[in-house]
Parts: C-alpha cells; sequence; structure tokens
C-alpha cells in the first residue's frame, strides 16, 4: 500500500526556518514526480513546489520562490521542502504529493490532478 508521511511541521516566528520531509513508501518512488502543496484556513489547497521524477526540474509559486527549496533524498523515495525566512502568510497545512505519470512542465506538475496519491499533511504556523 502507497503512503506518503510528511514530518517537520511546527511553530516558528516569521523570519524563522522549517524543513519539511515526505517519506513515501509501498512503491519505487523513484519514478515518481513529487509536490508539495498547502491549504490554509478557508482557502483552498495550493501548489508550492515541485520536482520531476528525473530530479531535472524543479517548480514553486511565485510567493515562495527564494525563500524555499525542494529536493530528493539519495535513496529518492524522500523529498524534503527547505523553508527559509517564513512569513505568517505561509501557515498552512502542507501535503506531500506523488505522480506516477511522467510530468515534467511547470503546469503539470503545479496542478493538483495530476498526483495520485498524497499524505495527510503537516501543521505550519507562522507567528508575527
Amino acid at each position: 500500500q502507497v503512503q506518503l508521511v510528511e514530518s517537520g511541521g511546527g511553530l516558528v516566528q516569521a523570519g524563522g526556518s522549517l524543513r519539511l520531509s515526505c517519506a513515501a513508501s509501498g512503491r519505487t518512488f523513484s519514478d515518481y514526480s513529487m509536490g508539495w502543496f498547502r491549504q490554509a484556513p478557508g482557502e483552498e489547497r495550493e501548489f508550492v513546489a515541485a520536482i520531476s521524477w528525473s530530479s531535472t526540474y524543479t517548480y514553486y509559486t511565485d510567493s515562495v520562490k527564494g525563500r524555499f527549496t525542494i529536493s530528493r533524498g539519495n535513496a529518492k523515495s524522500t523529498v524534503f521542502l527547505q523553508m527559509n525566512s517564513l512569513k505568517p502568510e505561509d501557515t498552512a497545512v502542507y501535503y506531500c504529493a506523488a505522480s506516477q505519470k511522467r510530468i515534467w512542465t511547470a503546469q503539470q506538475m503545479g496542478a493538483i490532478m495530476s498526483y495520485n496519491y498524497w499524505g495527510q499533511g503537516t501543521q505550519v504556523t507562522v507567528s508575527s
């Protein structure tokens, strides 16, 4: 059974950093593109960052460019989201997602419908 488990969320002051991790199990995820999405209270789930199955391509939503970095672990079954210079507007539940489709364009990798598997989410709260 496919499982994605996020960790690393928490409460941090504005300007601080957090590193989210997503551990994938149940399949060989080295061929899967991976993404991070987030959902704030009362808002729709939105794209944050993604890395292609080959790790060749990475994409970010404009609001996090220069502050967040997505990367894969050596075993390719773990994906990280390093979040620096956090702002109160980054507060949300962050979800890890995996896509078994061969996607690599920004439009594809930013689309919720591209992803087959989702984690349960981890809360990130940034205080001002």
